[in-house]
């Protein structure tokens, strides 16, 4: 954050949700507007904020079915928080339909910032390096891995060894402390691994290399044609497709989207994403696009081109925001 954020901007954590804690941080930085993105409603900073007359917006709004269940089961608690909320600025119609139900008073569909969003940074350096390093092997990432699934992706290499020969798989573990359990779900196929975080390169003779560390998904995905995003064949409900994506990879998921269920409806749709439900599935996927790369550059193509119409969120977002904006500097002018 401190390198991205722009001149005149400070990052400060927040505290846990505790009322002594949230009272002491609210004292301290005085703020006029507070927003919090998502589904990230924490009661007792709701209710502080609300005492105090700071206007609360959600943006980029976002309530899973799951989420709903939960809170269905809590209707008082509930509409006691959204309606302290002044707007709710949901992703979708979905979003925007259940916070509604739940006692939001002012709801509206903005979009979901993520398709508006910078793709990742990557150090070119390291780019070129590991460029050189694999050459012209068959590459695919597996990426934001949760427990369960790298035995799947250690399960497909295995398959496609005499099809696609010198392939190399990199594993993205969605926590990095997870590096040897994937090594290890390698190992024991008989395949030879290495750890990012310990040094290791991916050599000729190393079939998966386990990137094993932060902030460097966007180094990955611009390695290789094809991601497979992780999450999805567990009940975690996936991860966020559209930034390989933009980075014009072809992607591969599991059934349990439903954390991003609109956008990978529509990379389906467009035939910029495919599903795969097993080892079996996933084996033959990867080796048919790696095999044929007009295939797997006609799907990033047309997975770019799904995405279009759901850019403009930003746009909408600060369309929005802008009069409590004004409000508030009007305040600061007459408070000077």
């Amino acid at each position: 954050m401190g390198r991205r954020l722009p001149a005149g901007a400070v990052h400060q954590y927040m505290p846990l949700d505790a009322p002594r804690w949230i009272e002491r941080f609210l004292d301290h930085w005085q703020p006029d507007l507070a927003l919090v993105a998502e589904s990230e409603i924490w009661p007792n900073t709701v209710i502080a904020l609300h005492r105090r007359g700071i206007p609360l917006l959600l943006v980029n709004g976002r309530m899973s079915e799951r989420s709903f269940k939960g809170w269905v089961r809590s209707p008082r608690t509930a509409e006691a928080l959204l309606s302290r909320i002044a707007i709710c600025l949901a992703q979708t119609r979905d979003d925007a339909e259940r916070f509604e139900r739940l006692g939001a008073p002012r709801v509206s569909i903005a979009g979901n910032l993520k398709y508006d969003s910078a793709v990742p940074p990557a150090d070119d350096q390291q780019l070129a390096y590991l460029r050189d390093v694999i050459g012209d092997r068959p590459v695919w990432v597996a990426a934001s891995t949760h427990p369960g699934e790298d035995a799947t992706i250690a399960e497909a290499h295995a398959a496609l060894q005499e099809r696609v020969p010198n392939l190399l798989t990199v594993v993205v573990p969605r926590h990095p402390q997870r590096g040897e359990d994937v090594a290890a779900c390698a190992s024991a196929l008989g395949l030879r691994s290495t750890l990012r975080s310990r040094g290791g390169r991916p050599h000729g003779n190393v079939d998966v290399y386990v990137a094993d560390t932060l902030g460097e998904l966007g180094l990955f995905y611009r390695l290789a044609p094809l991601v497979f995003l992780g999450g999805s064949m567990t009940q975690r409900g996936g991860q966020n497709p559209i930034e390989p994506t933009r980075l014009d990879a072809a992607i591969l998921h599991g059934p349990n989207v439903q954390n991003f269920a609109q956008v990978y409806h529509a990379l389906d749709e467009a035939g910029g994403a495919l599903m795969v439900a097993d080892a079996g599935e996933l084996a033959a996927a990867v080796g048919a696009l790696l095999l044929d790369p007009r295939r797997s550059r006609a799907m990033a193509d047309a997975g770019n081109a799904a995405l279009r119409p759901f850019e403009g969120a930003v746009e909408r977002t600060l369309a929005i925001l802008d009069p409590f904006i004004a409000q508030m500097k009007l305040s600061a002018l007459i408070a000077s």
